[in-house]
Formats: C-alpha cells, sequence, structure tokens
C-alpha cells in the first residue's frame, strides 16, 4: 500500500484564511498533491500539482454514466494519483 491523505476542501476562502502552518501541515510542501472535483479544474493548481476534472461542457447521459466517461471511478483515480505520486503534473483526466 501507499501512504496517502485525504483532504476535502469544500471552500477555498475558508482554507485560504487559515494560518499558514495550518495549510503546510495539511499540504505539505514537496509531496504530491492530486485534486479530484466533478467540474472544472481551474484554481485548483494552487493547491494541487495534478488534477481529476471536467473541462467541458455539454455532456448529457445518465449521471453515473457520465461521471464513469469523465473518469470519476476508483480505477481511474487510483491510476491518476499514482501518476502524480510519480511526478506527473496537469489535468490527468
Amino acid at each position: 500500500g501507499k501512504k496517502v491523505r485525504v483532504v476535502s476542501m469544500p471552500c477555498w476562502e475558508l482554507f485560504r484564511a487559515q494560518p499558514a502552518s495550518y495549510k503546510d501541515a495539511l499540504l505539505p510542501k514537496g509531496v504530491p498533491k492530486l485534486s479530484v472535483e466533478a467540474a472544472v479544474t481551474m484554481g485548483w493548481d494552487e493547491w494541487a500539482d495534478a488534477f481529476v476534472g471536467i473541462n467541458v461542457f455539454g455532456a448529457s447521459a445518465p449521471g453515473n454514466t457520465c461521471m464513469d466517461k469523465f473518469g470519476f471511478n476508483v480505477p481511474n483515480v487510483v491510476a491518476c494519483a499514482e501518476k502524480c505520486m510519480k511526478g506527473e503534473k496537469g489535468v490527468l483526466s
């Protein structure tokens, strides 16, 4: 297994307002970070190195079908996390 951490960040503004020591403890410098958001990846580069997100508009299908198409499934998120841990950056899915 890998040593990983999952951090929920429901509000960027509240996170930005926290002391630097808190932010650095939660998201240490030098540790690869991957954001997973069922929306655009824009803005996540402030905290993450790599991203899983949706950077297109107009998809129409049942929810589970769209989520799977855009890579929001366990195998793909794990694969993207492994790429991130190996140093890949940017939009991975």
